[in-house]
């Protein structure tokens, strides 16, 4: 099986704090693959350095061989819901057709072709009665689908999802695995970032184990052993009757960063917070 997705010894700072430190994976076409750490792991830079929203200090990241910027086939990316500015006032059918700006450009008419991509995602999240809704009054599942439907508009070749499940309803959780086992189908190469181990265990093909660096990637059995868990978690580790359970708390100690005045977490990092720089 051939590599779509390549990161070699790909290293991302903010100031001169390292997000990423020498991080080299290699995802095979097709594949569906969970990103697991802590908060401040450094799983959303790793995203967006591959979508080329933050720059490497050093390192390179090629898709099917060749550069971000030189490859043709889509990437597709949904941030977490709390990167997004739900008060913009553009409305359901606004946003997921921004999934084929890439491919038509911002000034060009929607071809039918586009219309019947735009629509498609729509049907498949459930949300078509929606469209006309500002995004502003849906709720955070539905605002979540809308996301996920500008991603499948894009008709992407490998599909990004930074924290689908965290905040969101049975509903649009159930939708999303459904939406997986859809791209799977269709050989999609996907990474998922995720905080629950039990679903990144039992849904996906292989795990990748962050803490700034890779600690481990490959089978979930081969990766979740007590070693490696310590080693990514330390602290918000805890074991109970034989059993290693993850505490993951926001601003409660982030192994060697650590507390508030150096927080990494999702939410300070987003909001320029202690950590003092944006993802």
């Amino acid at each position: 099986m051939s590599e779509v997705l390549e990161l070699r010894g790909v290293s991302v700072f903010y100031g001169s704090r390292p997000a990423l430190d020498s991080v080299t994976l290699s995802i095979p076409h097709g594949a569906q693959i969970a990103i697991i750490g802590p908060n401040g792991a450094g799983k959303s830079t790793l995203f967006k350095a591959i979508v080329g929203l933050v720059s490497l200090r050093s390192g390179e990241i090629l898709l099917s061989g060749r550069p971000p910027a030189e490859f043709r086939l889509p990437v597709a990316y949904v941030p977490q819901r709390e990167e997004v500015d739900w008060r913009f006032p553009v409305t359901v059918w606004d946003v997921v057709s921004m999934g084929r700006y890439g491919r038509t450009g911002w000034l060009k008419r929607l071809s039918p072709a586009d219309r019947d991509a735009i629509r498609g995602g729509l049907e498949k999240l459930a949300i078509g009665d929606l469209a006309d809704r500002p995004i502003g009054e849906l709720s955070g599942g539905q605002q979540q689908r809308v996301f996920l439907a500008r991603a499948l508009a894009q008709e992407p070749r490998v599909l990004l999802l930074d924290e689908p499940f965290t905040g969101v309803d049975v509903a649009t959780r159930q939708a999303t695995l459904d939406l997986l086992t859809g791209l799977r189908e269709q050989s999609v190469t996907v990474l998922v970032s995720t905080h629950d181990l039990d679903l990144a265990a039992g849904r996906f093909d292989q795990v990748a184990l962050l803490n700034g660096r890779l600690i481990a990637m490959g089978k979930p059995e081969a990766v979740f052993t007590h070693e490696h868990l310590q080693d990514a978690f330390g602290g918000q580790m805890v074991v109970v009757n034989g059993t290693a359970i993850v505490v993951d708390q926001c601003c409660g100690g982030h192994g060697p960063v650590g507390g508030a005045d150096g927080c990494q977490c999702d939410t300070c990092e987003a909001s320029d917070g202690p950590g003092g720089a944006p993802r």
